[in-house]
């Protein structure tokens, strides 16, 4: 697993996601709305099954759902101006960075991007996409007890890889077998947290220097609480000792 991504799973644990619950409501219904575009059937539109998916279990109101829904599908009277775009870049200790952003402003959100970067001695617009493969990632509720038996369910469902840490479980998959592969483990009697297609590095970049950590941890923090971005990959891989000290 990414040191991001174990870092964001301490912080929704710790409970920092919740003193940001409407800016994440707003960012959901950014994701909603675009993914709508394609169909206001989540049955046949699957971007849309995982958007609304990823936002009920952020707790997101039905109400606030369905709006995003009518407004992207183009049954508001307001039409989406949004705009999907994908930077690139490295960050602090040459991690790769890919941030994904939604906007109906391109030239302030490639502006605000570019400047966090650049904050952080990072180079922006470096091309890292090759770094990177696009997958299924399935978040697995940890239960000890359950360990081997996910090895195994995985495995006989179809996935392409698993990492199993103390504290976050992660399953990745073909991307067109994400809800296959889901539907089988939930069956199998194990807790889906959350599922969604994403980006996972194909080779990591560790740091086990304790204050540049942080100040990379801090970096990809910055760059997800902007108000455009709706997603952002990362190839950093943070040991575990190092990470229990930050995470303190």
């Amino acid at each position: 697993m990414s040191g991001h991504s174990k870092w964001s799973t301490i912080k929704r644990k710790k409970g920092a996601a919740d003193a940001k619950r409407g800016a994440i409501f707003t960012k959901m219904a950014k994701i909603i709305e675009v993914a709508a575009r394609s169909g206001a059937d989540p049955s046949m539109n699957f971007k849309l099954k995982l958007a609304i998916q990823r936002a009920k279990a952020a707790n997101m109101p039905s109400i606030n759902i369905d709006k995003a829904i009518r407004k992207g599908s183009g049954q508001d009277k307001e039409a989406s101006q949004l705009e999907e775009i994908s930077y690139e870049g490295m960050g602090p200790g040459n991690v790769a960075v890919i941030v994904n952003a939604l906007t109906d402003n391109k030239n302030r959100a490639v502006s605000d991007i570019r400047n966090i970067f650049n904050k952080v001695g990072g180079s922006f617009g470096t091309q890292v996409n090759w770094q990177f493969e696009a997958k299924g990632i399935i978040q697995v509720v940890p239960n000890e007890s359950q360990k081997e038996e996910l090895e195994m369910a995985a495995l006989e469902a179809g996935a392409s890889d698993w990492m199993l840490e103390d504290d976050s479980w992660e399953v990745h998959t073909p991307p067109k077998e994400l809800d296959s592969v889901k539907t089988k483990l939930e069956a199998a009697g194990f807790k889906v947290e959350e599922s969604n297609l994403g980006l996972v590095p194909k080779n990591k970049t560790t740091i086990d220097d304790a204050k540049l950590a942080e100040k990379i941890l801090n970096f990809l923090d910055s760059l997800e609480d902007h108000d455009d971005v709706s997603e952002v990959f990362s190839n950093l891989d943070v040991p575990d000792e190092i990470m229990n000290k930050l995470s303190k």
